[in-house]
């Protein structure tokens, strides 16, 4: 089916985004994988090319263009590419939708211009060794001394972890006040207190650096609040909708890639004297594929349009977090199977998006958290 969703810009903006990865990405990726992390100078060459700070005005640097199609088309190449180590997403779709709206003028102008440029690399600190999708868990406090925040508390499994310039981390400001006694507070490299752990070791997406954070006694200055006081949960639910479509959107694009490349192996790859795809169960796990893929192409586009349009509300959202990224995995699955010992090869690219992709229905909420949240829409 031909996509109705994108318009001439989109598709010269897709183009840009191709020619990137070709040069800058795609050579280093090997070794960014063995380092555990990409080079500081791929961020700036990301921001030399306008791909950082889509939706930031541009009297900070941005390309004040907030359609969210844009953001599709890098989280669609950058899936394609099989880079999802350089998280621009992150950067761009989750953490820049905080600065430009909850930040101060003073703190724009502070924090965007080295967001847009790459200078300034940016996380954002959520998750503890004992709360992930539960906010009321968390630890990690913020003292009010005056004229500067006490913080003290760790963090896991944050993204950018290691190269983060910029960490915007949810404390406890209020001891009793629930989810709602949340703050955002913004630490920035160099704080005395502030310190990094282990870049963490995990079984996919090895070039993205994601680790432990520390903060011991990290005197944070006042002006460093983003947003309301004690209103972290109402910011954080504001802005996981975005979040939840771009893990969504990255979940079909991997989906629809691994059907095409398998499609293309079936089709050489011979048994018994003939192609695998003169099989019959062959065919028809391939129909299958393709089917899910489209029908759920159609839905993200159209949730794209939505987003995009300003009107996709959470549950939505949530349906198609929860159905993309499961449908990756099923994908991921079958396709790995379909290349037989072949695909168990880490030169093959349905063994890395296999172990890549694994994590897709974990961040941003799990599939199990978002079958909650329309549950809860449909049944009180």
């Amino acid at each position: 089916m031909q996509r109705q969703l994108f318009e001439p810009e989109h598709d010269a903006f897709r183009e840009t985004v191709r020619t990137f990865l070709a040069k800058e990405v795609l050579p280093h990726y090997e070794q960014w994988e063995k380092d555990g992390v990409v080079s500081r100078e791929a961020w700036l060459a990301a921001g030399r090319q306008g791909l950082l700070g889509l939706a930031v005005p541009e009297e900070y640097g941005g390309g004040g263009n907030p359609d969210f199609r844009y953001a599709a088309v890098l989280a669609e190449e950058f899936t394609r590419a099989g880079a999802a180590g350089l998280a621009v997403g992150l950067h761009n779709d989750i953490i820049g939708p905080y600065l430009t709206g909850l930040a101060t003028d003073e703190q724009k102008r502070r924090w965007l211009p080295g967001f847009c440029s790459g200078e300034t690399i940016t996380a954002i600190a959520m998750t503890e060794p004992g709360a992930g999708s539960d906010l009321q868990g968390i630890r990690t406090t913020a003292e009010d001394k005056g004229d500067h925040w006490l913080l003290n508390g760790s963090k896991t499994f944050i993204s950018n972890g290691i190269l983060a310039d910029l960490v915007i981390v949810v404390a406890r400001t209020t001891p009793e006040g629930g989810a709602h006694g949340l703050s955002l507070l913004v630490v920035e490299r160099g704080m005395p207190g502030f310190e990094r752990g282990r870049n963490l070791d995990k079984i996919g997406q090895k070039a993205q650096d994601t680790a432990e954070l520390f903060f011991n006694d990290v005197r944070v200055p006042k002006e460093n609040l983003l947003g309301e006081l004690n209103g972290a949960f109402v910011h954080l639910m504001t802005n996981l909708a975005q979040e939840r479509m771009g893990i969504a959107v990255a979940g079909i694009a991997a989906a629809e890639y691994l059907l095409e490349i398998t499609t293309a192996y079936v089709k050489e790859r011979e048994a018994f004297g003939r192609p695998l795809a003169k099989l019959q169960h062959i065919r028809f796990e391939i129909a299958e594929m393709a089917t899910e893929c489209a029908v759920t192409r159609s839905f993200l586009d159209r949730c794209i349009a939505d987003h995009a349009a300003g009107t996709l509300d959470a549950v939505h959202a949530s349906m198609a977090k929860w159905w993309a990224t499961e449908l990756q995995k099923r994908v991921a699955d079958r396709c790995l199977q379909l290349h037989g010992g072949y695909g168990y090869m880490t030169e093959y690219r349905v063994a890395k998006a296999f172990t890549d992709g694994r994590i897709q229905t974990i961040y941003g909420g799990t599939t199990e958290i978002m079958k909650e949240i329309i549950g809860r829409s449909l049944l009180g």
